[in-house]
């Protein structure tokens, strides 16, 4: 599913790993999510991540398979946290 608006609005938000206030929405690499080759998950499960993060992240530099998709449970939470906060102030 594609949502254009969840994008801008997580593009907004700070790196969930590190605080960068410039941030991508980066999408799950995991099949669960609707990952596949050459298909991206929905947008309901993107996060905001810095370029370094976001790279890290796709090459799973931050963790095996498995954990990469832990750490990517743990940010939609932060995320989702995050989006509904008012002041921002997560970190």
């Amino acid at each position: 599913m594609r949502n254009p608006k969840r994008l801008a609005e997580i593009r907004k938000l700070p790196c969930v790993k590190c605080g960068n206030p410039n941030s991508q929405a980066a999408h799950s690499n995991s099949a669960k999510h609707g990952k596949g080759r050459g298909i991206k998950s929905s947008d309901l499960f993107t996060v905001p991540l810095c370029f370094k993060c976001h790279a890290a992240f796709d090459r799973f530099e931050l963790g095996n398979r498995a954990e990469s998709e832990a750490m990517f449970e743990k940010w939609l939470v932060k995320t989702e946290l995050m989006m509904n906060q008012t002041d921002k102030e997560i970190f």
